[in-house]
């Protein structure tokens, strides 16, 4: 058993001379502003289609002031956006990107209504569409299928709390296929 993990560690860095390619998928992990998995699936040699699914709230302090209440939680939450990309400083390795799309959000939002006893809070749950505009970085490792990101934005809430603001950042590593 620990063989076979052991080879598909080695199959997922990529050992051997394998080059990011574009026209291809790419499937990572990202940690920050939103935390989860990450697709990309890239269109011609300068645009792409980028999606994560995972979680929203959590690196910026999961307890936060949201329109007469407030977050006490981490939610779900899934962006789709759509990437321009370039070579930086005439090199394959390292591209700059940035683009815009949307965020939908599920979180418990908490209220205190004014029926409540005095300290008692009552939750619902939310659920918030919005627009996201990002930069990135991205370097891929030479004779690797890796490359590692590092990007930020911002979220803008629409519905129901127009105009709510949150930064996206998050740093992860893909894998190019």
């Amino acid at each position: 058993m620990k063989k076979i993990i052991l080879a598909a560690i080695v199959a997922l860095l990529g050992i051997g001379s394998a080059q990011a390619q574009y026209n291809n998928w790419a499937v990572g992990f990202k940690l920050g502003e939103p935390t989860g998995l990450n697709i990309r699936k890239y269109f011609g040699d300068n645009n792409a289609i980028d999606v994560t699914v995972g979680t929203y709230g959590g690196v910026y302090g999961n307890v936060r002031d949201y329109r007469s209440g407030r977050y006490k939680n981490v939610g779900l939450s899934v962006q789709v956006r759509y990437l321009w990309h370039t070579s930086l400083f005439n090199s394959e390795a390292l591209k700059g990107y940035y683009g815009f799309g949307g965020q939908l959000n599920s979180r418990r939002y908490y209220f205190v209504p004014s029926s409540a006893p005095s300290g008692g809070e009552v939750y619902d749950r939310s659920i918030s569409l919005g627009g996201t505009g990002l930069a990135g970085l991205e370097y891929f490792m030479p004779s690797s299928r890796l490359s590692l990101f590092l990007e930020a934005g911002i979220y803008a809430e629409v519905l129901p709390a127009f105009l709510f603001l949150h930064p996206n950042m998050s740093a992860g590593v893909r894998l190019n296929l």
